[in-house]
């Protein structure tokens, strides 16, 4: 059976379709911008519960300080609205902190576990990038053995490129259908020996 892979001159063929890649352009910088979105609302949430906690720390010093004053000893109604003072500090103090361990429970740790989806998604983007490298740079060197004289190692050499990319399409077929539950393995047989028939059809398998 004489199998032609390719023909001479047709035209190069793009990777991915410039309307798929100007989508996946947009689509990846609005990931981008909600990333720097979510560092920096994770970054503004803990300043503004930092500065919650310092003021009320804050007033509670200044009325504990107050309390420890000799006028307090001097003048009981002094003493009085001192005294009244440093409670309302140390309850504005309690509430802060029960107000702060909310937004950590509902705000800041929520936060930090969507943004934890970030680095895999770039990974992701980085291992795409580096794949179409790797396809373009395959395909450019079937494309300088394509454009070479037909001689018998150059036909070899496409043959090969060929054949493993048939090989693979037929094995992960055999994959989809081995994984597939209810069948027999007579029909498994059958199926792998289809599969191999069409392995040997190819040109450059050699007969035993």
């Amino acid at each position: 059976m004489s199998w032609i892979p390719f023909k001479i001159g047709q035209p190069k063929k793009q990777i991915v379709p410039k309307t798929v890649e100007r989508d996946f352009e947009r689509e990846y910088g609005k990931l981008q911008q909600l990333e720097d979105q979510t560092k920096k609302l994770q970054k503004d949430m803990k300043k503004s519960t930092d500065a919650d906690l310092a003021m009320s720390k804050s007033a509670v010093k200044i009325s504990s300080d107050l309390l420890s004053n000799p006028l307090c000893e001097q003048e009981p109604s002094f003493l009085e609205m001192v005294t009244a003072f440093d409670t309302a500090m140390k309850r504005m103090d309690s509430f802060n902190q029960e107000k702060v361990n909310q937004i950590q429970k509902t705000v800041i740790e929520p936060l930090k576990k969507f943004s934890s989806v970030f680095p895999s998604l770039n990974m992701a983007v980085k291992r795409r990038e580096q794949t179409l490298q790797d396809y373009k740079r395959l395909q450019s060197k079937v494309e300088k053995y394509e454009e070479k004289e037909r001689t018998g190692p150059v036909l070899a050499k496409l043959h090969q490129v060929v054949y493993y990319t048939e090989m693979h399409k037929i094995f992960g077929e055999l994959t989809a259908q081995i994984d597939r539950p209810g069948v027999s393995d007579e029909q498994r047989e059958r199926e792998n020996e289809a599969k191999l028939g069409e392995l040997r059809a190819l040109s450059i398998v050699a007969d035993d």
